[in-house]
């Protein structure tokens, strides 16, 4: 099967975000996606906070998997880090290789831009995915890490600090 991975260009936002809605659907949270068109091509291509990559295969116009990522930066390495918010393949297209390709493409762009660490996060119950990072890709587990998130009502409390 031939792979593709390109750059995503603002064309591609409706194929983005139906990538999106289906990776929180099986994610199990549908409901929590509140991205739209309109903020994607803002947020991706306007004002470049994040950027993502799309893959396709062989006899397909449709994107069959996504990977979205952003940059961020390691005051330890004192270097950039690439940040995988999102990595995404469609059923019908995994064990093909395009989660393999997806970080291949990911790993080229964060040594190009002198990263000195990809990070990610799975999801504890989502044991195909950290299999497949652990053994395959032979990433380490950060068990000593716990994520910690503020939503937009914790980011308006953050005011009661201000001085």
């Amino acid at each position: 099967m031939s792979i593709t991975i390109r750059a995503a260009v603002p064309e591609d936002v409706d194929d983005i975000l139906q990538l999106i809605v289906d990776l929180a659907t099986y994610e199990k949270e549908p409901e929590s996606v509140k991205a739209t068109p309109e903020l994607l091509r803002k947020n991706l291509f306007e004002t470049p906070y994040a950027h993502a990559l799309l893959a396709f295969v062989e006899n397909t116009e449709k994107p069959v998997g996504l990977a979205l990522y952003f940059f961020n930066y390691s005051t330890w390495t004192g270097r950039p880090g690439l940040y995988l918010e999102d990595l995404y393949v469609k059923p019908e297209c995994r064990g093909t290789g395009l989660g393999k390709a997806l970080f291949a493409e990911l790993g080229k762009i964060a040594q190009e831009k002198n990263c000195a660490r990809l990070d990610w996060s799975v999801l504890k119950w989502n044991q195909p995915s950290i299999d497949f990072y652990e053994k395959v890709l032979e990433a380490t587990p950060m068990s000593e890490w716990m994520g910690m998130r503020l939503e937009e009502t914790g980011i308006e409390s953050l005011k009661r600090f201000a001085l």
